[in-house]
């Protein structure tokens, strides 16, 4: 009997994924753990093993499809081995039992199984942020037909029907993207999984929060300093001691400080997070960047902390990051200074308070006791929920990382 390939429970809260690419084709050979596709969640690539040795007789998901925890991808069995046919179908309607790794059972609807909305049905569990994004834009969740686990409507589904046009809110995205013609000699690249998320989680994120800028520069000489000295005795241990730990280190010292920056809106209040989880821009070049996530921040030192940044930052760029570690954060660091950029407006990361944008650092004139000297200076930006936070608290953050970062001891 052929060997169902099933999508696996890649993390908590994870739903769905998105077939990217499959790496063997029908009437391949393929041996049991051998890579057979690769899906995204959350911006995170990851290769899914072959369950059996065998010939993939049927490949059921298309590339760039979405497909729910449990759902049939291919099946694998003996050559001209016959796959049931009401197996093989995905838009059944009949629901599949499946056991996630966890080893719970539960039903799962096969993929792309879209039945028509009806007046008055029940919509089932609506998560805080799926209420919250609907509200904001006027939408009828009784309209919608949710794609996620068990017809659960998510953020997507809301923001998709939003940008449709069917939203009742006055707001810029809901009209239709201009038409762009083009001219012999134009080139079209197709978007990527991950730039169309960036692209949504940007939109979303400006039209949920107002974004303000507070701008301030750091005098890093102490800081420099330490890491000359200290840089060589981190490599024993194995670690490459960056600046991005010390501003790391910085913003727990801001955010220990400052419990409102470590926040999140939320229509009943600010929601405080116990927890320090510090996300870190990392750029993956052509594709685009992603955000993973060092836990529990305030708990580490400088070793640990640059550990950690070497750690997420090279399972980033090699494509070895699990979906846990993208999620969770409270506040994000983006280090776009590393490409020349002095200073920056970035977008905050839904649903957090803030983000930090640390500039290039160079050497500039500055005044220091009525006297001309000469020191390596950064620019620190700071975009912070104006809903969160007024500028006073704010900019006394921001000041929190200055003096941090320049009376480093």
């Amino acid at each position: 009997m052929a060997t169902k390939v099933l999508v696996p429970l890649l993390g908590e809260g994870v739903e769905e994924v998105i077939v990217i690419k499959w790496l063997k084709k029908e009437g391949d050979s393929v041996n049991e753990l051998e890579p057979l596709l690769e899906v995204n969640t959350d911006k995170v690539d990851t290769e899914i093993p072959a369950p059996a040795t065998g010939t993939v007789l049927k490949i059921l998901a298309e590339e760039g499809a979405p497909a729910k925890v449990g759902a049939v991808l291919a099946f694998i069995g003996k050559p001209g081995e016959s796959v049931d046919s009401g197996q093989s179908s995905l838009l059944s309607d009949k629901p599949t039992t499946t056991k996630t790794q966890a080893g719970a059972v539960q039903d799962q609807t096969s993929t792309f199984n879209h039945q028509q909305p009806t007046a008055n049905r029940e919509i089932g569990f609506i998560s805080p942020v799926v209420a919250k994004i609907a509200a904001e834009h006027g939408v009828n969740l009784q309209q919608l037909q949710g794609t996620g686990l068990n017809g659960r409507i998510t953020k997507n589904d809301v923001l998709n029907f939003v940008e449709s046009g069917k939203s009742t809110a006055p707001w810029p995205t809901q009209h239709a993207t201009p038409v762009v013609t083009p001219i012999v000699g134009d080139q079209l690249i197709k978007h990527t999984v991950i730039r169309k998320q960036i692209a949504e989680h940007m939109v979303m994120s400006k039209h949920t929060s107002p974004h303000v800028l507070t701008v301030m520069e750091a005098d890093m000489s102490r800081v420099a300093k330490h890491r000359s000295m200290n840089k060589e005795i981190f490599a024993r241990d194995g670690v490459n001691l960056t600046f991005t730990a010390y501003f790391m280190m910085a913003i727990v010292a801001g955010l220990k400080a400052y419990l409102n920056v470590n926040s999140s809106w939320t229509n009943e209040g600010v929601l405080i997070h116990n927890a320090i989880n510090i996300g870190m821009a990392t750029s993956l070049g052509e594709e685009g960047l992603i955000v993973p996530v060092i836990k529990n921040a305030d708990n580490l030192s400088l070793l640990a902390m640059a550990r950690a940044v070497n750690d997420l930052a090279n399972r980033a760029r090699s494509k070895k990051l699990q979906p846990d570690d993208v999620k969770g954060g409270t506040f994000t660091l983006t280090n776009h200074g590393i490409s020349g950029s002095l200073f920056a407006f970035p977008v905050i990361n839904q649903p957090q308070c803030g983000i930090l944008g640390v500039g290039a650092m160079q050497k500039r004139v500055v005044v220091i006791d009525d006297a001309i000297a000469i020191r390596p200076m950064v620019y620190l930006s700071f975009v912070f929920d104006h809903r969160i936070l007024d500028g006073a608290l704010a900019d006394a953050f921001l000041t929190k990382i200055k003096e941090t970062l320049e009376n480093w001891v």
